[in-house]
């Protein structure tokens, strides 16, 4: 059975728990087995490189770690408010994402 998340990528989210708390980022990776994503310039970890001849000094690198899907909530691109998704069935049979504060499906 395939697992989904919450979010996808490219959506807008904001942190809800961690020291990055409050702080808002666009959706850049998704690992919907492991239930982690990556959100742009929030959880940067330091990472210390071997040199290479991209990369010929070397050096440390600050780099986006993943956070737990938990902890985010998804701001809705209509009323811009942090919302939970719910599941809506169209007519047709396919699943959409629904706000649950204005009632707005989005893609």
């Amino acid at each position: 059975m395939r697992k989904s998340l919450h979010v996808k990528k490219g959506d807008t989210v904001v942190i809800i728990a961690g020291s990055e708390k409050g702080n808002k980022g666009k959706v850049l990776m998704t690992m919907p087995e492991d239930n982690r994503l990556m959100v742009e310039r929030t959880n940067m970890v330091k990472r210390h490189q071997k040199p290479s001849q991209v990369n010929p000094a070397g050096g440390i690198v600050e780099k986006e770690a993943p956070m737990h899907a938990s902890n985010v909530k998804l701001i809705c691109p209509e009323c811009s408010k942090p919302t939970s998704a719910k599941r809506h069935v169209l007519e047709d049979g396919k699943v959409m994402r629904r706000c649950a504060k204005c009632g707005e499906t989005f893609e």
